[in-house]
């Protein structure tokens, strides 16, 4: 059993660590009896630090927001991943973030113990980001996007699709996921009756928070697959399926899974679908990828490949 002051400590750190706990768990991870939790409890409010409880079987704990933003607990690899994390963003694609993350990092270098600054100064030493000039989003909008994805709250947005029109939609949001260089949501549109993604950086500023929803069951595979179909093939005009001789695997390190989705037929085979807004584009997709094909849809990318096979043959001389 942890001494008080070290327990006070992973108390903090648990409550940190996820938005509701119940008694019960608590005293779990501390290895004590949910009395002592609450005397623990008491202890951190007289820290100042705003702990809210609710009675019942469905109750619990939660550090909640205070006056002032109380220390955080973080061991050494959080804390090097925090530092990473605040200097990659200072070259991100939220707007507007930038000088924020230097001073915060700043912050947290000021405190870091000799050996974690070594750790963080390596990496960051060796490290050039490459300037990216893609669209940004606004760092309010992903904050309330995130809020509602954890509190299971639905949204409702004005939102500009990839050919311009736009639309107002009702969704129950359940993941962001970036790609490194866009931020999308993929989410349950109500009216729709089915799953979208939708790229943040078109989605308007005015976005409002609704009821509460019953949250799918849908795993992190699952999640990706749902963004890569969407960023991939249906936002385009043409949608291709092709069938590669090579393994999936071999596909997959010269792909971006942005660009097609790899899915393996056998062990020799995969199929990919990827998507472009012309023929040409398509066909150069498929084509650099660097294996035979064939192509199963559309009809008019196989047309098109014979009309571009005959005009490099003849450029061959």
């Amino acid at each position: 059993m942890l001494e008080t002051s070290a327990r006070l400590l992973r108390l903090l750190s648990l409550l940190q660590v996820r938005r509701d706990w119940s008694g019960a768990d608590l005293a779990d991870r501390l290895d004590v009896g949910v009395r002592t939790v609450r005397r623990d409890i008491d202890k951190l409010r007289s820290l100042g630090y705003p702990v809210s409880a609710t009675p019942g079987v469905a109750g619990g704990y939660r550090l909640g927001a205070g006056a002032a933003l109380p220390p955080l607990l973080l061991d050494d690899d959080e804390a090097v991943a925090v530092a990473v994390g605040l200097r990659t963003a200072a070259n991100g694609t939220v707007a507007g973030i930038e000088e924020t993350s230097l001073r915060a990092l700043a912050k947290l270098e000021q405190v870091l113990p000799t050996r974690l600054r070594h750790r963080v100064h390596a990496l960051q030493s060796v490290v050039v980001p490459l300037a990216s000039h893609g669209p940004t989003v606004d760092p309010d909008t992903l904050t309330v996007i995130a809020a509602a994805c954890r509190d299971h709250d639905r949204l409702r947005f004005g939102y500009l699709s990839h050919h311009g029109v736009a639309t107002r939609r009702t969704v129950e949001p359940h993941r962001l996921v970036h790609t490194g260089r866009r931020w999308y949501l993929l989410a349950w549109d109500v009216e729709r009756a089915d799953w979208r993604s939708f790229r943040v950086d078109r989605i308007d500023a005015d976005v409002t928070a609704g009821l509460r929803f019953a949250a799918r069951d849908l795993s992190d595979d699952e999640v990706a697959a749902h963004v890569a179909r969407g960023v991939t093939s249906a936002a385009y005009r043409h949608a291709a399926e092709v069938r590669l001789h090579a393994s999936a695997e071999w596909v997959a390190e010269r792909v971006w899974p942005t660009v097609a989705v790899v899915e393996p037929i056998d062990e020799h085979t995969c199929l990919v679908r990827t998507g472009a807004d012309s023929l040409d584009v398509l066909a150069l997709l498929v084509t650099q990828i660097g294996a035979d094909f064939e192509v199963l849809d559309p009809p008019e990318l196989a047309d098109h490949l014979r009309v571009l096979a005959g005009r490099l043959a003849r450029a061959a001389g």
